[in-house]
């Protein structure tokens, strides 16, 4: 059970399990965040900026409230949810067990569906540094100020009204005129994020395939990272390749209901082996 202690303004959380804030916040499934000092995080969920350490089982919040807490960040970092029973669960199988070990600290961040779409939209054909400094210019030029130097993430409205000039300072490519026009479906009411996250799994992708530019595996990213969908498996070049080795058949009955996260275990286990 989590405790809470408020000291000086920070909020101190102790009895916290399978979490690593690297492992989390640097897999590629969020883009905002960075190390500001070792073991020191700080980025930007939606218009909340936050910084945080994991000390041992203590995870502190500079400058956050138990309102704030309760209000935003339980829910954003997971924290509600019991892994280690997920891990029990798939640990029948002595695959899933090894990479579960491996990839313990990781939890699905619940970011915003249209954050998580254009974020991967940006991310097609891209290693995670770059798309890192196209998103910090997206929000830097387009976002609103939050002072200190950050920024919100833009809105669907906002990318809408653009052009794919006005985000040539993105230095994207290709990816700008996809953007504008998830959000111009967006905004239109054409695509209904809330009512894709509600769907079928399959007919939720097949919703999302709807936007220029967007393929499965953006879609598949969308609904694990964007809506909590954990029955999403997201299968880029390297988990296609970990699959063919690990899992030629498919994934083992264990894993559903949980297969997004499994797929990410598999990435650290499949890395870890030298499959990849």
């Amino acid at each position: 059970m989590l405790k809470f202690v408020a000291k000086n303004n920070n909020l101190h959380i102790s009895g916290v399990t399978n979490f690593s804030l690297s492992e989390t916040l640097d897999c590629g499934q969020a883009f905002r965040w960075k190390e500001k000092e070792k073991g020191v995080w700080c980025g930007v969920a939606r218009d909340k900026y936050l910084e945080l350490e994991l000390n041992d089982d203590t995870l502190i919040l500079y400058n956050t409230s138990l309102l704030d807490y309760k209000a935003f960040w339980e829910n954003y970092f997971d924290l509600k949810t019991d892994y280690g029973q997920i891990i029990s669960k798939i640990s029948n199988n002595p695959i899933l067990k090894e990479a579960a070990k491996l990839g313990t600290g990781i939890r699905i961040l619940r970011q915003d569906s249209w954050e998580a779409l254009c974020s991967f939209i940006f991310s097609q054909n891209n290693n995670i540094e770059r798309i890192k400094g196209i998103i910090e210019r997206l929000c830097e030029n387009f976002g609103e100020n939050l002072g200190n130097g950050f920024y919100s993430f833009p809105t669907a409205q906002k990318i809408a009204s653009l052009t794919v000039e006005d985000l040539e300072v993105l230095r994207s490519g290709f990816r700008a005129k996809y953007a504008i026009d998830a959000a111009k479906k967006i905004v239109s009411g054409e695509i209904d994020l809330e009512k894709i996250a509600k769907m079928p799994i399959d007919e939720a992708r097949n919703e999302l395939v709807k936007i220029y530019g967007v393929g499965e595996k953006v879609a598949d990213c969308t609904l694990l990272f964007g809506m909590y969908r954990i029955d999403a498996f997201p299968r880029d070049v390297w988990i296609k390749r970990a699959m063919e080795k690990l899992f030629p058949e498919g994934l083992p009955k264990e894993t559903e209901g949980c297969e997004g996260i499994v797929q990410q275990y598999l990435f650290y286990y499949a890395r870890y082996k030298k499959l990849l």
